[in-house]
């Protein structure tokens, strides 16, 4: 048995054990979720190969195999691991009060689920980020394991990225994914948002603009980590002409500690008062704490640890200018899902 749920007046209760495929986790994992009154309709575009169920099957062999694009689809709209596992959930529970049957595509009927119930949960989130305490950055992701996070292409999988999403609509945001990221046709994307495909065409093509506007071409992979470790090198060291070499004359520093770790409550902006930033946090933060190199998020990232314990997460987005974006994550609920593992750069004693 991989789950087990208690039904009582309007709700249901799931518990999702560590050992099931359906867990992310490693854990138990308790869910609740309100009955829906009815599953959402069926839209069967060609989006993959029909999966046929038996008199005996409980949905799970049609859930399984496309859990990680679901899982995908909804982390690239909502900037929050647990909010996207929350989704996939409920259109697990969903999957079981539909009578599968009918259901000619269940990729499609699955992935349509996802995305609607994606948008109902982004304006509730919009409200309630409105009140959250200091600078709000997306959950970083340890994509280690699958750089695509579920998708055809590494898009709008970046941190960067993400905050920019922020910014747009929930349609645009869930338009802009399904093409850039799982490179689903206009068509099909009209289907699931219902809307006129020339609608959809605006949306990916506004949210493009918007992601290309606010962000500058960005550096290989490898130039990435190069400047995130000279970074460190010169923070550690109090290096601040080194520091002001790699830093963008626009650059931009967040911390995000939700309010349960000291941060910066704003941003920090511009390369001078960036560079001071650094200097007055290097006098405390690099002592006795283990440095690794990560990946989160499809780029290298900076873990902080102290007496074992995860601390801070940073990393930056950088162009031919330099290092436009610094992002530090203090807030541990925000480092619950990144793996230890990566290369120990240094250890400050």
């Amino acid at each position: 048995m991989v789950w087990d749920t208690v039904r009582s007046a309007g709700s249901v209760s799931l518990t999702i054990h560590k050992n099931s495929p359906l867990s992310t986790a490693g854990k138990d994992r308790i869910c609740q979720f309100p009955m829906a009154e009815e599953p959402l309709r069926q839209t069967p575009p060609p989006l993959g190969p029909s999966v046929e169920t038996g008199e005996g099957d409980d949905g799970l062999s049609a859930f399984a195999p496309v859990r990680p694009r679901l899982f995908g689809i909804a982390y690239r709209m909502l900037g929050s691991a647990t909010e996207a596992e929350d989704v996939v959930q409920d259109v697990w529970l969903r999957w079981q009060s539909t009578n599968r049957k009918a259901v000619e595509n269940p990729p499609a009927y699955l992935a349509t689920t996802t995305t609607r119930l994606c948008i109902n949960v982004a304006q509730s989130a919009h409200t309630r980020r409105e009140t959250y305490i200091g600078t709000w950055l997306p959950e970083p992701v340890d994509t280690s394991n699958d750089p695509g996070l579920g998708a055809e292409r590494g898009e709008a999988i970046k941190l960067a990225v993400l905050l920019l999403l922020e910014k747009l609509s929930p349609s645009e945001r869930a338009a802009y994914v399904l093409r850039e990221a799982f490179d689903y046709s206009y068509e099909q994307i009209a289907d699931i948002l219902q809307m006129q495909e020339a609608n959809i065409r605006q949306l990916v093509s506004r949210a493009r603009k918007h992601i290309a506007d606010g962000r500058r071409t960005t550096v290989s992979p490898d130039e990435q980590r190069r400047l995130l470790e000279a970074f460190v090198a010169a923070a550690q060291k109090g290096d601040m002409g080194a520091l002001e070499r790699l830093l963008a004359e626009d650059v931009v520093s967040y911390a995000d500690g939700g309010g349960f770790v000291r941060a910066a409550g704003a941003p920090v902006s511009g390369r001078e008062r960036v560079k001071a930033f650094v200097a007055a946090v290097s006098a405390y933060f690099w002592k006795g704490v283990e440095v690794e190199i990560v990946e989160t998020n499809g780029q290298a990232a900076l873990l902080v640890s102290r007496d074992g314990v995860p601390a801070t997460l940073g990393t930056i987005d950088a162009s031919a200018q330099g290092i436009d974006q610094i992002m530090w994550f203090l807030r541990p609920s925000k480092l619950a899902g990144i793996s230890k593992s990566g290369q120990r750069l240094s250890q400050v004693k």
